[in-house]
């Protein structure tokens, strides 16, 4: 990190705006910021940290108000760093929170912190991030340390000189995590405890379940497990232990064969006693099955001489079904016709019926009883008629059309001739009215002697007066947008909570979640049970998963307007600053006020020249009314005569064809009427027309269909019509006598094959068998051999299951061995690694070995410039032992002493004088400087500040310390030192030099 420039307004003693430039001071390599206690040196160091981080250090971070109390009311505190961070060019901007007056009545109110970060690039100055979390973190993250931190290495406050000197174990390796970037040796040693603990589970886990192995072999056989008394898998055994922890477990093996051999023995022996029952339950059966088929066929024959004789019984039945089922087939090839005569005489009684009422709603036309040829002349006539009246629809139309152009042409006469008048009149003035706007445009012209610039007063009092408006407007906005801005934090954190109880209540329901999902005979999905004698119940509402994705959908929402609200006021607290530069705290009112007399004062000075240009408009606009008037005037002459010779020649049309149209209608009102009324004849006598021709062939079609059903009739052996729809029968009734009919052609057939099978022949000659006899034979066999068979089903599943878990039991005992084997090693690397093992003689962990390599280095740097410092005398002493009082295990390694040569013993950094704290913390410092510039990931350290402890040392080590700081400029590293001592002012030219007065400090660079 490297220091450019830096921009003070009302921070701290700064009441104006001071700029520090320290490229320039940086030129020397070494510089010094002078003067009077309270000036404000250290508040320089203050404003870096500020706007690096956002705060101040030390106990100063605890007092809000950072504005300067020597400040204008209305003048915002604001600190303005740019600096080079890893090879990026940043400006940084911070304002702290601060009360400002109210711009409308009295008291204050709160601006609110803000930053803005930028970053150069390509020639321009690129925004990055208005946040203050995402400029704070950007900062941290690119310098690697916190703002604690920082202070301690670069900037060393008063106060706190010797802070890392004299720092406890702990806050020393805090500061030596982050800088050197040693978190990944932590996480190794975590990784290695985790994974000794796991390894010590897993073989804890797999010797418990060699275990459970052993106990089921013992409940099959309902032996004894040896050794009863102690585990047979013992626990995995500490490195320091000796003995095989193998020797218990091996007996396991040895003790489930044996058991396996007596119990195949017992497997032989129930195998041959059930082969024998089988025997015997097979030869019990097939007599019973014997027996049992010769009752069915004695069964069989004697049904079948019953249904014979109750066949013969039902002849005549189907006799009879036979005949009328030859009827009705007869009946179905002339039920179509008969059935088509009827339909035949309704249709011929339905049209006589039409032509009747279609006859008699014309009868006042024409005589009674009229022929068709009558009625059809009469629809002829009728039709001419009207083809004849279309012909005048024209007419009637235009006349229509002759009514309207007249009466348009009459308003346009009343139109035209009092505008004619008008013109007239317009005429006779308009040429003295030219002649006197001539006059005067050539009496302004010589008036007008020029213009002033007045417009530029104008101009910049309406931007300062749209700027004021503008600031009002946007104070409204912002307090409106931060009240939103607060409501979306509430609203937020409110979606956040609910997230959290939702899941909390998941989880703690999730026991009764799983239990829904329990069945009996299926595994528990947690213990593997498939017995679930008491499954957990909750009486509180679960949220479900949909639920909980549910809410925090809300939540992300809720959260992205939160940031979407605080942009917006961001947004807005800048464009009023930007207003705020332009109108300044002036009001709206006042600006106006000025506006309207600048506005005044340049009406005065342009008013004869706009005088002049006015005249000028109005003689041109006179010249062209009066050539458009003329124009006008002849155009309403033309119109006027056109409009009377049209309306002549329309009156005489519309005469015309209004006589020819009265006698085409007749006695009707209208030729629509007309029209209509005739129409309406015609149609009815054609449709009487219609109705007398369809009932003739009515008529006629009937008496043929009728001849045509009686011939059919007589030709299938009928009578009359009536007898062949007597004789038909539906398709379901003649289906229902076929099937019948079938059914006892198919019984018959079947009877007269039973009775003519031998089989059932001989059957019923034989003596009818013993059945319950040989049913309780076949009983007590069957008893017999399921009592058999079960003892051996019994040991053959011993055995089955003994094979089983033997193989089981194996592989569990060898699977024990490796993974006790992988705990014994995870356990010493663990412990190793943590400072706890006996192995590790100094009880140092590993983060802590690494960091106290680091250390060395520092030591080793500051050890150079602390033996020019003091002379040779002393040196510090990096040790591995723990500071007293130390009660941690593993913290070693990270100890310093202090070498004495005079005395020749290590002392505590504690027991230095105020002066060698000072050089040694110094040396230290530097030293820690160099080892983070070198060191590959850590953060490069391009700007020191030394301030104050200076006039703690006499003049011959002030000598070695100042050439010390003067040689720090072969780096390229730039040291501030902050100090009031009058010796240095001498000693160090660059200078920084700070003035305080009663209005406030000032800053001035000296080189």
């Amino acid at each position: 990190m490297r220091l450019h420039r830096l921009e003070i307004s009302a921070f701290g003693p700064f009441s104006g705006t001071e700029e520090i430039d320290f490229d320039a001071l940086s030129g020397a390599g070494l510089f010094l910021i002078q003067g009077r206690t309270g000036a404000g040196k250290t508040s320089i160091l203050d404003a870096v940290c500020f706007a690096l981080y956002g705060q101040v250090p030390g106990v100063r971070n605890a007092v809000k108000g950072l504005r300067s109390d020597h400040a204008a009311p209305g003048a915002a505190p604001r600190v303005v760093l740019e600096t080079t961070i890893r090879g990026r060019r940043l400006r940084i901007s911070r304002s702290p929170a601060w009360e400002r007056p109210k711009l409308r009545g009295s008291g204050t109110t709160t601006e609110h912190a803000k930053v803005v970060l930028e970053e150069f690039e390509h020639g321009a100055w690129i925004g990055l991030t208005t946040r203050l979390d995402e400029a704070g973190d950007l900062v941290s993250r690119m310098l690697g340390m916190t703002a604690v931190q920082f202070c301690q290495v670069a900037l060393l406050p008063q106060g706190e000189f010797a802070g890392f000197l004299r720092a406890g174990a702990d806050e020393r390796r805090r500061v030596l995590e982050r800088l050197f970037a040693a978190e990944v040796f932590a996480q190794v040693e975590k990784w290695l405890a985790d994974r000794r603990a796991a390894t010590g589970r897993e073989a804890a886990g797999l010797a418990a379940a060699a275990l459970s192995i052993a106990d089921r072999v013992a409940e099959t056989t309902g032996a004894e497990p040896p050794r009863a008394e102690r585990p047979a898998v013992p626990a995995p055994r500490r490195p320091e232990q000796a003995g095989d922890p193998f020797a218990e477990a091996a007996v396991l093996p040895a003790w489930a064969a044996e058991l396996a051999g007596g119990h195949e023995d017992v497997r032989a022996s129930a195998e041959r006693l059930r082969r024998e029952a089988a025997a015997a339950l097979q030869a019990a059966r097939t007599a019973l099955d014997e027996a049992k088929a010769l009752a069915e066929r004695r069964r069989r024959h004697a049904e079948a001489v019953a249904r014979r004789d109750a066949l013969r019984e039902r002849a005549g039945d189907k006799s009879r079904m036979a005949s009328r089922l030859d009827a009705a087939a007869r009946a179905d090839r002339v039920v179509p016709l008969v059935k088509a005569a009827e339909i035949r005489h309704h249709e011929a009684t339905r049209a006589r019926r039409w032509a009747d009422e279609t006859r008699a709603r014309v009868g006042a036309l024409l005589p009674p009883n009229a022929s068709e040829d009558v009625l059809a002349k009469a629809e002829r006539a009728r039709r001419d008629e009207i083809a004849a009246l279309e012909g005048r629809r024209a007419t009637a139309a235009r006349l229509r059309r002759i009514g309207s152009e007249r009466a348009a042409l009459a308003r346009d006469l009343a139109r035209l001739e009092p505008e004619e008048a008008q013109t007239a009149a317009t005429l006779a003035e308009l040429p003295g009215v030219v002649e006197a706007r001539r006059a005067e445009l050539d009496d302004a012209r010589i008036a007008a002697a020029g213009r002033s610039g007045a417009e530029a007063a104008v101009d910049a009092a309406r931007r300062r007066l749209d700027a004021a408006q503008r600031r009002d407007q946007v104070e409204h906005r912002l307090a409106g947008a931060e009240a939103a801005h607060r409501d979306a934090v509430d609203a937020a954190q409110d979606a956040r909570q609910l997230v959290l109880d939702l899941r909390q209540a998941r989880l703690d329901g999730m026991a009764a979640v799983l239990a829904e999902d329990l069945a009996d005979g299926e595994a528990c999905r947690v213990c593997g049970s498939t017995e679930h004698p008491a499954p957990a119940t909750s009486l509180a509402l679960i949220p479900t998963e949909e639920r909980i994705d549910q809410a925090q959908g809300e939540s992300d929402r809720a959260q992205d307007v939160r940031e979407q609200t605080g942009k917006a006021v961001e947004a807005l607290r800048t464009e009023r600053d930007h207003l705020l530069d332009t109108a300044g705290e002036a009001v709206a009112e006042v600006l106006a006020e000025e506006v309207a007399d600048a506005e005044q004062a340049l009406q005065a000075a342009v008013a004869r020249a706009a005088e002049a240009e006015r005249l000028e408009t109005a003689l041109h606009q006179h010249e062209q009314e009066l050539d458009r008037v003329r124009d006008r005037r002849d155009e309403i002459v033309r119109a006027l005569t056109e409009n009377r010779t049209q309306e002549n020649e329309l009156s005489a049309e519309q005469a015309r064809l209004s006589a020819e149209l009265d006698e085409a209608l007749g006695g009707d009102p209208a030729l629509e009427t007309r029209i209509a009324r005739l129409g309406g004849e015609a149609e009815a006598l054609a449709e009487a027309v219609e109705a007398l021709r369809a009932s003739v062939r009515a008529a006629d079609e009937l008496a043929a269909a009728r001849a045509t059903a009686k011939a059919a009739a007589e030709a299938e052996g009928f009578r009359t019509p009536d007898e062949v729809l007597e004789a038909a029968l539906p398709d379901e009734d003649q289906g229902v006598l076929r099937d019948r009919i079938r059914r006892l052609d198919d019984e018959e057939a079947a009877v007269r094959d039973l009775l003519a099978d031998p089989a059932l022949t001989a059957a019923a000659a034989e003596p009818a068998p013993d059945l319950p006899a040989l049913e309780a034979a076949l009983h007590a066999a069957d008893a017999v051999h399921a009592g058999v068979a079960s003892a051996a089903d019994r040991a053959r599943y011993r055995c089955e299951r003994l094979t089983e878990l033997r193989e089981r039991l194996d592989a569990s005992v060898r699977a024990w061995r490796p993974a006790a084997e992988r705990h014994e090693v995870a356990e010493r690397l663990a412990g190793l690694t943590s400072g706890k093992h006996p192995a590790n003689r100094h009880a140092m962990s590993l983060s802590a070995y690494v960091l106290a390599a680091r250390l060395e280095q520092v030591v080793a740097a500051a050890n150079e410039r602390l033996s020019r410092m003091s002379g040779g005398r002393y040196a510090l002493v990096h040790t591995t032992e723990k500071a007293a009082g130390d009660r941690t295990k593993g913290a070693g390694g990270l100890g310093l002493r202090v070498a004495d040569a005079w005395t020749g013993l290590d002392r505590d950094p504690v027991t230095l004088s105020g002066g060698e704290s000072f050089i040694t913390s110094l040396s230290l410092a530097l030293g820690l400087a160099d080892v983070v510039t070198a060191e590959a990931g850590g953060a490069e350290i391009g700007t020191l500040f030394v301030d104050e402890g200076f006039g703690t040392l006499d003049e011959e080590t002030l000598d070695e310390v100042m050439d010390v700081l003067d040689a720090l400029r072969d780096g390229g590293r730039a040291v501030g030192v902050v100090s009031h001592v009058a010796e240095l002012r001498a000693r160090i030219p660059a200078q920084l030099r700070v003035t305080k007065n009663r209005t406030g400090s000032t800053a001035e660079i000296t080189v």
